[in-house]
């Protein structure tokens, strides 16, 4: 009997070992070397301008805040940040193309809060969805009002009571304008018409802005929009706002009462933040976090968003995404009592 094996077998098994040792080296070598290449891009982020993409039309709540926040955010990063507007289905078009960036840094997007309807809009309806929320990541909260009731000034209503006694009167004759199905603009009223027990007929625009000049000129006769997009005509006598869908009063319109206080029982809230597609590396989202709350902070950028009448509710990145998360939830179920709309 051998006490000692061969040393053919520990010859066999040092190549082994040395063939392992070298893989791994290899391994360690090109991993160190992506880590190292992916450092140097951190590093020069960014190198060029960055896109913003707005998904409305210029004139409503998003447009309204992203211009403000996109400059701060240029000086801050050194970089043009360029908005670019691309309006359609709610703001599930631009979301959408947002989601399916290049998780890079240079693409960013500008949302409301139809951002946590539209995927559910999508199940109900049972088609292909635009985005998921799981693709886009937030990075900061900006506004957060409750939308209003707004007609042309004009109009035969002075009151909400007027508005719904009418509306009951006449099914389906009052219509109203939004940003499109399961929008921002849409939901409220949606909302509204359960809880009051009236019909109205629904138009859908692709924005706000849009929706706004067909009313002034008299194509729709009203919409639930934020204050941002409206106070200036209002403040011009051209429009009246009869309620609002929070609590309290508004600090751009303090004489203006809400829904629930009327005693209606709809409460909606029409925020904006910015994303960015899921995946985009840390370093580089961390850059775009701390950029966006610099354009929180900004006298410049939080004057011009305060102005138009929405002051400035800034959530960093941990606590906006917790608030996603629980509108979505929220949505859920208003989404599944509107049912479907083609």
């Amino acid at each position: 009997m051998k006490l000692f094996p061969s040393s053919k077998p520990a010859v066999a098994t040092r190549r082994q070992l040395l063939g392992t040792t070298a893989a791994l080296l290899s391994g360690l070598t090109l991993n160190l070397g992506l880590t190292a290449n992916a450092l140097a891009q951190t590093a020069a982020y960014p190198s060029k301008s960055i896109t913003m993409i707005v998904p409305f039309p210029p004139g409503g709540l998003a447009d309204i805040v992203a211009r403000p926040v996109a400059e701060a955010m240029s000086r801050e990063l050194g970089q043009p940040v360029v908005i670019e507007n691309r309006g359609g289905a709610g703001g599930g078009i631009g979301m959408g193309v947002a989601a399916r960036a290049k998780p890079d840094g240079y693409t960013v997007l500008l949302a409301l809060s139809s951002l946590t309807v539209i995927p559910e809009a999508d199940a109900l309806l049972g088609r292909n969805p635009m985005f998921l929320l799981n693709e886009l990541r937030p990075i900061a909260r900006y506004t957060a009002d409750p939308t209003v009731l707004a007609v042309r000034a004009d109009s035969p209503w002075k009151t909400v009571k007027d508005f719904v006694e009418d509306a009951r009167k006449r099914p389906g004759a009052i219509n109203y304008g939004s940003s499109g199905n399961y929008g921002t603009m849409h939901v409220p009223m949606e909302i509204l018409a359960q809880t009051a027990g009236i019909k109205m007929t629904h138009i859908p625009f692709t924005g706000a802005g849009p929706a706004v000049v067909a009313m002034l000129g008299g194509q729709i006769d009203a919409l639930s929009t934020g204050p941002a997009t409206v106070l200036q005509h209002v403040k011009a006598g051209k429009i009246r706002v009869l309620g609002h869908w929070g609590n309290g009063s508004l600090a751009s319109m303090p004489d203006v009462s809400s829904l629930k206080d009327l005693g209606f029982n709809a409460e909606y809230a029409q925020w904006s933040g910015l994303f960015i597609p899921s995946g985009t590396p840390e370093p580089i989202a961390q850059r775009l976090r701390a950029a966006a709350k610099v354009a929180a902070q900004d006298s410049k950028a939080r004057d011009i968003i305060q102005n138009t009448g929405s002051p400035v509710q800034y959530l960093d990145s941990p606590e906006f995404e917790k608030y996603v998360q629980a509108d979505a939830r929220r949505m859920t179920d208003v989404v599944k009592k509107i049912g479907k709309v083609e």
